[in-house]
């Protein structure tokens, strides 16, 4: 009897391997594929990418608190179909993106008949693919909570990375961690355990090697950004009705995996897990590959598979801001100095003044409304700062207790929009919770009923939030520049995280890095305290490379020439000249050259006019030959460091092909613009 009991196992494993359902998705040119698979009962997907393995057979599904998704399940329907479909941005690295994709849905059923579906859409760079949960056909449940994903990515053997570590829940300053600001390692082993044992941020980028002799021979000088598969995992489309997730250490049996926020995290309010409707349809997973980095700096592809969840009620501009509080600190929030920096912004043409923390106890409400008309008199509108609690942490700047709420919100819009107040910065939240999703999204969709635009620190990464917000400006999500301020240690590496964000943090989305830093000391007299390590072209350039539609010059009243007080001399005229004219919306992005942490060579446009923007964080000067077609036989602007003269403004010409060669000195950097 034993034996026939065996000799029936057999037969039914070999009939479940013969019966395994394999389904095919393809790029439109056919180079990006994704193969997946319910062999063995286990839902799984692969990706290739010129024949070359991206992602090894990897885990797709879900726990829900009605049903398994994670094992025993079956293929039942493939639905393909061909996309293509056109959208506009108003302030993200490109303004019209066209979208062409093969998409397949499918259907997976498990032991007991009940059904999940993925959808997969594939375009010539990009995967993205969402979970879809569908009603039992007995109507019930009508809602569900998903406790876990066994999502995973399984990157070849060899594969390198470029990650920032996710840090446990109520740590750090006034337990205001996790707020995505650790320092980023690069080139490490995926073997390597992250910093802290709980994972890494979104987005995560891989280099992983090419497994043939004919991807061997594509390798190049290019600080070894070629020969290689570069791959850029995130997620998009999270908003109130889902967690935010990231990636699982490595596990060398799974890869990585996607992880659901700590419990800790929301001072320990609210559930790790997501509570849903059904049918439901989940936050988008996404990989970007390519051979070269170009993909991964110009992917589109957070945008590309959300829509707007609301109309914008009021026409948000675009533009730059002042701001004391980076150099001047707190002690700059009373009425006296802030009238300075709308002054400043005045003279610079800029559109905003951002008044920092503490500003309703050290300059008083009424005397906001004071200041805000002088602002408007000047042509200037004022941005005003706010805490985000609540009872998420510890941090104790005022105004609190104004965001937190529904009725709260109301009442302070209704006098921010009385008084011509046109953005908020909120700051201090609580982790990636549900709870906390559903307050950025109310904060949005509040704010946009008072005309505000929106932009948040100490926070989560935005993903797909340009598209999904209209009135959604950027955040910050990173090691931002008030740590060049904080510590001498991060002024040094100022460079190295500048030459970072490009290829990781702001190619998924806008990022408000905090401020283009042009005093010579961290200090309001420019003197003492240390000194920032970067050249003024550096910080020039940082202004085109850091992506953001309202972006902070950080300029100060000593930087103007004449200097508004004081006695010392301002900047260079042709340094402010470029920093009044810089734009800070682009409607096409495209790399030219870098490697992630080292150097970066972006070409922006902004309407018919091109701009070139390089940075430098190795210890050497980077010669390089640039190809720009569009600038062939043309003279530009040349801004540049000379070793011993300092910042200089040049000419160069782009020779009959588009070339021209350039030199980028350490922690310096270029622009070439008409």
């Amino acid at each position: 009897m034993k034996r026939l009991l065996t000799m029936a196992a057999l037969l039914l494993s070999a009939v479940t391997m013969t019966t395994a359902e394999t389904k095919t998705v393809s790029s439109p040119d056919g180079r990006l594929k994704v193969t997946i698979s319910d062999e063995g009962g286990l839902a799984r997907y692969a990706v290739s990418y010129d024949g070359q393995t991206v992602l090894l057979p990897s885990r797709l599904g879900l726990m829900t608190d009605y049903a398994d998704f994670t094992r025993e399940l079956t293929i039942t329907q493939a639905e393909p179909s061909k996309t293509t479909y056109e959208y506009r941005m108003r302030q993200t690295k490109q303004s019209h993106v066209r979208v062409e994709a093969e998409k397949t849905t499918l259907t997976f059923r498990n032991a007991k008949g009940l059904e999940m579906a993925v959808c997969f859409q594939v375009s010539n760079n990009d995967v993205a693919y969402c979970y879809r949960l569908l009603r039992p056909k007995k109507d019930n449940p009508k809602c569900a909570v998903v406790s876990s994903e066994v999502t995973s990515f399984r990157l070849p053997d060899g594969t390198t990375t470029f990650l920032c570590p996710q840090i446990g829940p109520m740590t750090g300053w006034e337990r205001t961690k996790p707020s995505y600001e650790e320092d980023y390692k690069t080139d490490q082993p995926m073997t390597q355990r992250s910093q802290f044992g709980q994972g890494y941020t979104f987005p995560c980028l891989f280099k992983a090697p090419l497994s043939s002799p004919e991807g061997d021979k594509k390798a190049s000088p290019r600080g070894g950004a070629e020969g290689a598969l570069w791959v850029l995992i995130s997620e998009t489309g999270v908003d109130g009705s889902y967690v935010g997730s990231h990636l699982s250490d490595f596990d060398p049996q799974h890869g990585y995996t996607i992880a659901f926020p700590q419990a800790g995290e929301n001072n320990g309010v609210g559930s790790a897990t997501a509570g849903v409707p059904l049918p439901y349809t989940t936050p988008w997973r996404t990989l970007t590959v390519g051979t070269t980095l170009k993909p991964i700096v110009e992917t589109t592809v957070s945008y590309d598979v959300v829509k707007p969840k609301y109309e914008a009620l009021a026409d948000y501009k675009p533009g730059r801001y002042t701001w004391s509080w980076l150099i001047w600190q707190d002690e700059s929030i009373n009425y006296q100095d802030q009238v300075q920096f709308i002054d400043l912004a005045a003279a610079m043409g800029y559109e905003y003044c951002l008044v920092d923390n503490w500003w309703d106890q050290r300059i008083g409400r009424d005397k906001i409304e004071e200041l805000s008309r002088y602002a408007q008199q000047k042509g200037v509108s004022l941005m005003l700062w706010y805490n985000s609690n609540g009872y998420e942490n510890d941090a104790p700047q005022t105004p609190r207790d104004c965001m937190s709420t529904a009725i709260a919100r109301d009442r302070e819009m209704a006098w921010m929009k009385k008084i011509g107040v046109k953005g908020i910065k909120v700051d201090f939240f609580g982790g990636d919770k549900q709870p906390t999703m559903q307050l950025y999204e109310d904060i949005l969709f509040d704010a946009n009923r008072y005309g505000l635009q929106v932009i948040f620190h100490g926070c989560t990464l935005p993903r797909g939030w340009e598209v999904m917000y209209p009135n959604f400006v950027a955040s910050e999500a990173v090691l931002a520049s008030e740590n060049v301020y904080f510590t001498e240690a991060h002024a040094k590496s100022e460079a190295f995280e500048l030459c970072m964000h490009p290829f990781c943090r702001n190619a998924t989305a806008t990022m408000d890095w905090g401020g283009t830093i042009m005093n010579k000391y961290l200090s309001k007299d420019n003197k003492s305290r240390h000194r920032r390590y970067t050249t003024d072209i550096f910080e020039m350039a940082s202004a085109i490379v850091n992506q953001t539609a309202v972006q902070c010059i950080a300029v100060q009243p000593n930087n103007l020439f004449p200097p508004m007080g004081g006695t010392e001399e301002g900047l260079p005229q042709f340094e402010l000249d470029f920093l009044k004219a810089v734009p800070t919306t682009w409607d096409e992005t495209r790399l030219l050259d870098g490697y992630p942490g080292r150097y970066v060579v972006l070409a922006r446009r902004h309407g018919g006019n091109w701009y070139v923007a390089g940075l430098n964080a190795e210890s050497e000067a980077k010669t390089l030959t640039l190809q720009m077609p569009e600038l062939a036989g043309q003279t530009v602007k040349y801004y540049t460091d000379d070793t011993k003269k300092g910042p200089l403004l040049q000419q160069l010409k782009f020779n009959k092909r588009g070339e021209a060669k350039v030199v980028i000195q350490p922690n310096g950097g270029i622009i070439l613009c008409k």
